[in-house]
């Protein structure tokens, strides 16, 4: 067999107008199946999300932990609550100017009513990754 004979559609050559129609039928049979596939693929997850997904009881009413402080606006001028330990007056104080910058507002309108430190249980790479981000911007 010839390569003009493979080529003969109906006894006769196509000429290119019927190569490209052809081409073309190719083309969107084959997006047909592509996107098919592609459909049955995703309701095939979301049934499996569905049944291998851990079960979350929808009635919790679990808080989550507040890491900011706790901090009320006031006409009046007030000084900060004054703590015990040096190590935590610092951190007060840089605290409530990050909260003061952001709400243009003077330190004098700010009263830290409390604060707790929160429980840092990350990983130490987690840790290494935050650190490595934080000194990556200066």
């Amino acid at each position: 067999m010839t390569i003009e004979e493979a080529l003969k559609i109906g006894g006769k050559i196509p000429n290119w107008i019927d190569s490209l129609s052809i081409g073309g039928q190719v083309t969107v049979i084959g997006l047909i199946i592509v996107f098919t596939v592609l459909v049955i693929l995703m309701f095939v997850l979301k049934i499996m999300e569905k049944i291998f997904a851990p079960k979350t009881a929808k009635n919790q009413n679990e808080t989550p932990e507040i890491v900011a402080p706790v901090v009320e606006e006031k006409k009046v001028e007030q000084k900060p609550v004054t703590v015990v330990e040096e190590d935590d007056e610092e951190i007060i104080a840089v605290i409530m100017a990050a909260i003061a910058a952001s709400l243009n507002t003077s330190t004098y309108n700010l009263k830290i009513k409390s604060f707790r430190r929160v429980s840092n249980t990350a990983p130490a790479w987690n840790k290494a990754g935050l650190n490595e981000t934080i000194n990556s911007r200066f």
